[in-house]
Formats: structure tokens, sequence, C-alpha cells
């Protein structure tokens, strides 16, 4: 009994016609039937009843009819499963994530990974939650770490959270320290101080924008418009203060003062984002396992 032998007896089943069944199968209607003919020989039993215009089953053909599907579904989920693995040792991964995760979260993450994984291309697309969300969209990015709430919340996304982090303020430890030298700085600090400012749609930016109307005054900006590798370079410089994630600041080493917020502080959500309606690669899957268990 051969594999080929049950597809094209589970296709005459199906189509209960002979040319029909040959087209599915992409066969010659002649090749087809000798191979029926073959299997019925091999079983010892016809499994079609032949009758112009009309091809039934025989009590022998309803009994093969599940066990070959069952064959036919086993041998296709072995063959999948084996192109999986190999997806792991090639292939790539499309990880899209806000460029203060690229500096704080990824490094360790993605470095794990790749030990893991040396033949698996990773291609990174640094971008704000409302960018990462429409390449998510039209399917250029497999998985995105964003800033919960999304801008424009969508359905088609899946988001699982991942972390809550704090968020600090940094400043030149040349520079007066900020809120009056205490050990933390309050929101309303920032009204005596020029903040060195992410440019428009950043989601710090924004963040940190919404809590200084929330205490009733506009924030000073010194600069304004950088990534973030230039915002700490320009706080570095003394030109002002600047609030970012603590684990930016965690890893930006000497040349910068960490001041933390006083509570209730401020905080932000980040989640993996993925399309919700095609999963992602087996590649992907993996890293966002490795995520979700850091």
């Amino acid at each position: 009994m051969q594999f080929q032998q049950l597809q094209y007896f589970v296709a005459v089943a199906e189509a209960r016609h002979f040319t029909r069944a040959a087209e599915l199968v992409h066969v010659a209607q002649p090749s087809l039937s000798q191979q029926i003919r073959a299997l019925e020989r091999e079983l010892g039993a016809d499994l079609f009843q032949r009758a112009r215009g009309n091809i039934t089953l025989t009590d022998a053909g309803e009994a093969l009819l599940p066990l070959a599907r069952r064959i036919l579904a086993d041998t296709e989920t072995a063959r999948y499963e084996v192109q999986e693995l190999v997806q792991l040792r090639s292939g790539r991964v499309r990880l899209g994530a806000t460029p203060s995760l690229c500096t704080g979260l990824l490094p360790d993450v993605l470095r794990a990974f790749h030990d893991r994984y040396p033949g698996i291309r990773l291609l990174i697309e640094e971008g704000g939650s409302h960018d990462l969300v429409r390449q998510l969209a039209r399917g250029a990015l497999d998985l995105a770490l964003v800033v919960l709430p999304l801008p424009t919340p969508s359905p088609a996304l899946t988001t699982v959270e991942l972390l809550r982090e704090d968020l600090v303020v940094v400043s030149s430890p040349e520079a007066p320290k900020p809120g009056g030298g205490r050990r933390t700085v309050r929101i309303a600090d920032l009204e005596s101080e020029r903040l060195v400012m992410f440019r428009h749609g950043y989601d710090l930016r924004e963040l940190t924008v919404a809590a200084c109307r929330a205490e009733g005054f506009e924030p000073d900006f010194a600069v304004e418009g950088g990534e973030m590798d230039a915002v700490l370079g320009f706080v570095r410089a003394g030109l002002g203060v600047a609030v970012v994630p603590r684990m930016v600041a965690a890893r930006s080493g000497r040349g910068l003062r960490v001041t933390p917020l006083a509570r209730p502080g401020l905080h932000r959500a980040i989640a993996l984002a993925h399309r919700s309606d095609v999963a992602p690669p087996r590649a992907a899957r993996e890293l966002q396992r490795m995520l979700l268990e850091r």
C-alpha cells in the first residue's frame, strides 16, 4: 500500500468521479485508475462500485476512507513539523520595537536567541507604536513590542502585556540636581526644568507631556526632536533633563544622574503584538516565547 495510492483513493471517494479526481491530484486519469486497481488487488477487495456516471464506495471502501484520511493527515503533520524544525536552522524574524526598547530590553533577549538559533536572521524595525501597528497590519512585521494603550486599538491584533516599567529623570551630574536636590522628583518639579524632548510620535513624549499638563503646566523644551541616543547625549552635555525608562537609564553607563519620580510616578506597559489572523512563523513564535519568559 503506497501513500500515493491512498491519495488517489481519497480523491475519488470525495469527487465520486475518476476524471475529476485525477484533475484534483494532477495526474492522468488512466494512471489514477491503474493505481486504484493495484490498491484493490493488494487489499483483496473492491473499493468502489463502478456504474456509468455513478461511483459509490463499497463496504471495504467505507472502512478504508477514515483510515486513509488519518494517514494522509498524519503525513502532512509530520512534514509540517519537520519543516518547522528546519525553519529554526534558517530563516528570519521581523521584529518591530520602539527605540527605547531596542536600547533597554532587547539586547539581552536577542543575544540569547542568537546563541540558540544562530542561523536565524533578525531584522529589527525601530519606530513608534503607531507606526509599528501599521507595519504589523500590512504584514511587514512578524512581531512588535509596543506601548499600551495602543494609539488606535485594532481588533486585528493580539497583544500580550510583557512588563510594566518605571520612568525616571536623567540629568547631567555636573548640573544642579532636579527637584531641589531631593531623592525623588515630582512631576510638578519639572515645571522649573528645561526638558530634552523626543520627536513627535515618540510614546515617551506623549506620556511626559500629558503628565505635565495634568499638573497644570506646559513643559519647557531646551531641545526637542531627537531619538533616544541623541536625547541621552544632550542630557550628558547638560542641555536639560529627560524622562526615560529605567532600563534605558541603567544601560546608559556613566555620564548620567538617575533620579526616581515620586509616587505615584510614571509607568508604561509594554506588550508583544502580532496579527490575530495569521500565526507567526515558528522562529518568531520561539522569540515570542523567550520574550514572555524573560
